[in-house]
């Protein structure tokens, strides 16, 4: 898919994802309605409304494209998809749920088995991010498109990781000894992929766990900023893979953390 595109289409989502956030903010204001998933995970009535809103919309924009949404089952089962979109209406369902402000919106587009284009809206912190091609990723700051390229924002000889817990996994704490963390915090959602690509923080690593449609969008924001996403072994993430499961992740804002 050319770049000109692909830039189309992010752009024509924009303001879709604002008003998807408004409404999820709205729906957490007059107070959630709440059910548990067969996976034992909750979703709520502002998952399944924003999730209408971004389909919706993307149908509109690529009818020939496939979907695939953490909160539907269509195509859930289809394991030759290439080209398709991965959603996360909301990512973070327990911080939305306890009035915290990391939750996101996710829509990431798979080209070929790799991501390509990511939006991701923070609607409690009113930053929203997005990217659709190498070099070309961007927050958007009142309006105006701030681009995006890793560049270092901590001191130099810092390296300040996110992690998906306050308890760190023994393998997790080896890897932060490897790149010599000197702090970390606790972030769930797709959010830390986003201050990453900023410069805000340099690491994060996980081992398997969650699915594709949680990373999607973000690996696409960071690695069109200048960021390294890999698997423990170092190599590259492909997405449609059985049960869109993830495999471990890797991901740096670039080579040298502690410096550039």
């Amino acid at each position: 898919m050319i770049e000109e595109r692909k830039k189309k289409i992010t752009e024509n989502l924009i303001s879709s994802f604002l008003e998807a956030g408004n409404i999820s903010l709205e729906l957490r204001k007059k107070g959630l309605k709440k059910e548990i998933k067969k996976d034992n995970t909750p979703v709520t009535n502002g998952d399944i409304e924003v999730n209408k809103l971004i389909i919706n919309k993307i149908e509109k924009i690529t009818p020939d494209i496939q979907i695939v949404s953490e909160e539907s089952s269509k195509n859930k089962s289809n394991e030759n998809l290439k080209t398709f979109w991965l959603i996360d209406p909301i990512d973070g369902t327990y911080d939305y749920i306890n009035n915290r402000d990391e939750f996101t919106i996710n829509a990431g587009l798979i080209i070929n088995n790799r991501p390509e284009v990511g939006i991701i809206y923070a609607p409690a912190k009113k930053r929203l991010f997005y990217a659709y091609h190498e070099g070309r990723c961007f927050e958007l700051v009142d309006n105006t498109e701030k681009k995006l390229s890793c560049y270092k924002l901590t001191k130099k000889g810092e390296v300040r990781a996110v992690s998906y817990s306050n308890e760190l996994k023994p393998i997790i704490e080896d890897w932060h000894k490897k790149f010599n963390v000197t702090e970390y915090i606790k972030m769930k959602s797709s959010f830390k992929f986003c201050v990453i690509a900023t410069g805000e923080y340099d690491l994060y690593v996980a081992e398997p766990r969650a699915c594709e449609w949680d990373i999607a969008a973000g690996h696409a924001i960071l690695e069109n900023a200048g960021g390294i996403i890999t698997d423990f072994d170092g190599k590259e993430i492909f997405y449609g893979k059985k049960d869109f499961k993830n495999t471990s992740i890797v991901l740096k804002r670039n080579k040298d953390l502690q410096n550039g």
